[in-house]
């Protein structure tokens, strides 16, 4: 499942720091922390995976990511490992202060995750070996395809799940982490400290190896990476390509019985919509109520929703100073417009009520990834809305991990940007150029 490869690192004497040269996955990353990542050091990893065009030059963006990337390796801000390896890669946010010699001692459970970082064997869909939970939407798999193409390279692993059960490769990771001195590591602003190891030994690879052969991965976060993947593999084969370091990408595997995520909601910002609006069109489906507050209480309104989505379905309709709670759906009409689905599944999928029912029902409007963006931390979310003229943000309940697993087995997704799990890991510890296997 996972193959070793050469990883390319930053040479930490050539750059200010490895929490200032790496960057959270490039989808969740904001335009003002996008802004903040670039001042940070003018080698910020972020420069490869969100190029920034002038408009009107010649050229693109993924071709700038190219130059700078080629720019980097020629100057020895980047650097290839000696030896293929596959990466040991723990984040660990800490309760208390950790111990002088940097052991996990004072971690709460539930704050650390290790897994390991390899080179995915890319496998179709139907397969059922990697398996997928969400849709993707065309525009964002093309263009971290032509990233990739212009690149050669995979600039950041996608994020995947299986259920190990304490085996030999979980084992393993925990032996190397609590027992050898890391490769490199870093503290990020958001507290979180990141540690790498490098697994050479042949004997040490062979037992992951066994251990992974037989098992099932999800998809938890990279759909459109993915896809981007798969996408980039057809385009070389239709061009008679043989094998080749196309048939992997990049990967961090985590065993998700050892360390479970946390699984949040993506939310949603729509313009022209004013939240006044948005809650007297719902309250045609929904029982709608205005919360007292509005959004200068928001810490009170989402422990309402939180409190609402632990009795079933229920969505925050916030902006312009107000916030409305929306709960019990209408049967009969949650019925008509999440149709052909599970009923005990479907209508229960936070996500699937909301394009199906509140967007194309109520709204009649399109969940479409260019008109309505879809944000990961819902306090930024209202942000985004209170930054419109006319906006409102839609913060949505989580799905369950079973709800995932279960979409999953069936073989189906459900709407794009559903979940957000987490820890994700940092893009620029370690990266995978084609020519280094």
């Amino acid at each position: 499942m996972l193959a070793p490869f050469r990883g390319v690192r930053y040479a930490e004497d050539r750059v200010s720091g490895l929490a200032e040269v790496t960057s959270p996955p490039y989808d969740v990353i904001a335009a003002d922390n996008e802004n903040q990542l670039m001042a940070a050091d003018p080698h910020n990893v972020v420069r490869l995976i969100l190029p920034r065009h002038p408009a009107g030059q010649p050229g693109s963006p993924y071709e700038d990511a190219a130059d700078d990337l080629a720019g980097w390796l020629a100057d020895g801000i980047l650097l290839a490992d000696s030896a293929p390896a596959l990466y040991v890669y723990e984040q660990v946010k800490p309760e208390h202060t950790l111990s002088a010699n940097g052991s996990s001692a004072g971690v709460r459970p539930g704050s650390i995750q290790r897994g390991l970082i390899g080179a995915l064997q890319l496998e179709p869909y139907a397969a059922g070996i990697v398996r997928p939970h969400e849709d993707v939407a065309p525009g964002p798999v093309a263009g971290r395809r032509q990233l990739m193409e212009s690149t050669q390279a995979n600039l950041e692993p996608i994020f995947l799940l299986y259920q190990g059960r304490n085996g030999a490769a979980t084992r393993l990771v925990d032996a190397v982490a609590d027992g050898r001195p890391p490769l490199a590591q870093a503290c990020t602003a958001d507290g979180v400290r990141h540690r790498l190891w490098a697994v050479t030994d042949t004997d040490e690879l062979d037992t992951i190896a066994a251990d992974l052969a037989p098992r099932t991965a999800l998809i938890a976060d990279g759909h459109h990476r993915y896809a981007a993947y798969l996408q980039l593999q057809d385009r070389q084969r239709q061009t008679g390509a043989g094998a080749g370091p196309w048939d992997r990408g990049l990967a961090l595997l985590v065993d998700s019985t050892a360390y479970p995520p946390h699984l949040g909601a993506i939310h949603r910002v729509v313009t022209g919509l004013v939240p006044e609006v948005a809650a007297r069109l719902a309250a045609s489906a929904f029982a709608v109520q205005e919360l007292p507050g509005g959004t200068s209480d928001l810490d009170s309104a989402f422990k309402a929703l939180d409190a609402a989505c632990e009795r079933g379905i229920a969505f925050l309709l916030t902006g312009n100073g107000r916030t409305y709670l929306l709960t019990d759906p209408d049967p009969g009409q949650l019925q008509a417009a999440v149709p052909d689905h599970p009923a005990d599944l479907w209508q229960r999928v936070p996500a699937a009520v909301l394009e199906g029912l509140l967007f194309a029902r109520i709204w009649a409007i399109e969940d479409d990834v260019r008109s309505v963006p879809a944000i990961h931390d819902r306090a930024e979310a209202v942000r985004a809305a209170d930054s419109e003229p006319k906006g409102t943000a839609v913060i949505c309940g989580p799905m369950s991990a079973a709800q995932v697993y279960q979409v999953a087995e069936l073989g189906r997704r459900v709407p794009r940007k559903s979940t957000s799990f987490g820890p994700k890991p940092r893009t620029g510890l370690v990266l995978r150029l084609f020519a280094e296997g």
